[in-house]
């Protein structure tokens, strides 16, 4: 397939994920192969995020809503400019950010989230294709512990477990783009060139509807 049908075809891409499974990795490789342009939740620069590993309950709210603004901001600018000139990716997909604030917020912190969002008026494109990333918490917490962010260390197994879990129901009934399920525990597209090409192979020829990618299979 070429380029330029691809763009055609997807609009944009979106990868997904739960933390350390390696989303932003192969989003930048993605961009970098299809000749498009990262769109990077740039976790880092989250001024609450470190305060919130720290002390999860004040954290929670500001960290919150300050990346519900900076991806409303981030996926405005997709809609005001011309989606497929060039190919954009995303490491982030709007529709999953309640899903954090659900897990980290309690009841009254997260009515006032929601009215926040429902004063947004968001009004955005959907991705054309997102591809969604799985592994064990295990696998989580070992290429978390590998990347060497000084306050990730604090999270607990716990977490990444609610949060893995959280994503599988997200995704269980995500219909508003064509998904890819991929098991990501046993390759590195980054690292990679074999596992790369052939996750590539798999989100080229991705179109409507649901499909998985499980490169476990393709060994036996």
């Amino acid at each position: 397939m070429s380029n330029d049908t691809f763009i055609r075809r997807h609009g944009y891409l979106v990868v997904e994920g739960p933390i350390g499974v390696g989303k932003t990795s192969l989003a930048k490789r993605l961009a970098e192969t299809l000749h498009g342009t990262p769109v990077l939740e740039n976790a880092e620069v989250n001024p609450f995020l470190e305060r919130f590993y720290h002390h999860p309950r004040q954290g929670a709210l500001p960290t919150q809503l300050h990346f519900l603004f900076q991806r409303a901001r981030q996926l405005d600018e997709l809609r005001q400019a011309d989606l497929f000139k060039p190919l954009r990716v995303a490491d982030f997909c709007m529709d999953k950010d309640r899903l954090f604030a659900q897990l980290t917020l309690d009841d009254e912190e997260l009515r006032l989230y929601d009215q926040v969002r429902a004063h947004m008026n968001l009004d955005l494109p959907p991705p054309g294709l997102v591809i969604y990333l799985q592994a064990p918490v295990e696998t989580l917490l070992a290429r978390i512990t590998r990347r060497g962010v000084a306050y990730e260390r604090l999270i607990e197994s716990s977490y990444l477990q609610r949060l893995s879990s959280a994503y599988t129901e997200f995704f269980y009934h995500y219909d508003a783009a064509p998904l890819l399920i991929v098991n990501a525990a046993e390759i590195d597209p980054i690292n990679n060139e074999r596992d790369y090409q052939l996750l590539l192979e798999q989100v080229q020829k991705a179109k409507s509807g649901r499909h998985y990618f499980n490169p476990l299979s393709l060994a036996v």
